[in-house]
């Protein structure tokens, strides 16, 4: 398939680019950013609000995604998990900085089963597990030793195997209401196409947007 390159003028967002799947479109440019980033082509913007609309943001990874949406994992303790709870609409935001590419994604949350997230949990190194078990992500920290010394009860409470997974510790798939992808030009001429639709199972539609 035909892709669009940042640095060739003759090919844009609006000839080249198929427009009738944004995701089908992420996952096109997911795999060259998995080719051309040299670390975690996978980190996203995760931008949440509280109740209140008082807005936050921090960097987190994807770690599933499709028709059904775009899934990461957290403490749900911690401050954007309160956030999401309180609030389930987030945006996304990935930056490509080696391809000059962006997508925004906004829309609804839903958590994942209790089945995904013990999967996913177990399926990290064990180091992960206990470093994730230990944690009251987002709380006040007296000192690191407080942190190491619940690491090392956990070490010698599980000597060997899986970590039971927390139960607060679970996952969030945004489901896409819109979809929006941005190519970097010469002289700020940048091309960016938004996709939306009214929910899940409805048809997407685009339109170009001045830059």
């Amino acid at each position: 398939m035909t892709e669009a390159k940042s640095d060739d003028p003759d090919q844009n967002l609006e000839s080249v680019i198929p427009i009738t799947d944004p995701i089908d479109l992420f996952d096109i440019w997911f795999s060259e950013a998995r080719d051309a980033e040299p670390n975690d082509p996978n980190a996203m913007a995760l931008a949440t609000a509280t109740a209140h609309s008082a807005p936050s943001v921090r960097m987190v990874l994807l770690k599933g995604h499709g028709q059904t949406g775009f899934t990461f994992y957290t403490n749900a303790h911690s401050r954007k998990g309160s956030e999401i709870r309180a609030n389930m609409q987030a945006a996304l935001l990935f930056h490509w900085k080696s391809l000059r590419r962006q997508i925004r994604i906004e829309g609804p949350l839903e958590e994942v089963s209790a089945k995904q997230a013990d999967d996913y949990f177990h399926s990290r190194p064990r180091v992960s597990q206990i470093a994730s078990a230990a944690s009251d992500q987002s709380s006040a920290l007296d000192q690191r030793a407080t942190y190491y010394e619940r690491v090392a009860q956990l070490e010698e409470q599980y000597p060997q195997g899986d970590i039971p997974r927390p139960a607060h510790w679970t996952g969030f798939t945004i489901q896409p209401s819109a979809m929006e992808f941005w190519i970097d030009r010469p002289g700020r001429m940048h091309d960016r196409r938004r996709f939306e639709r009214a929910g899940s199972t409805s048809a997407w539609t685009s339109t170009l947007l001045y830059p």
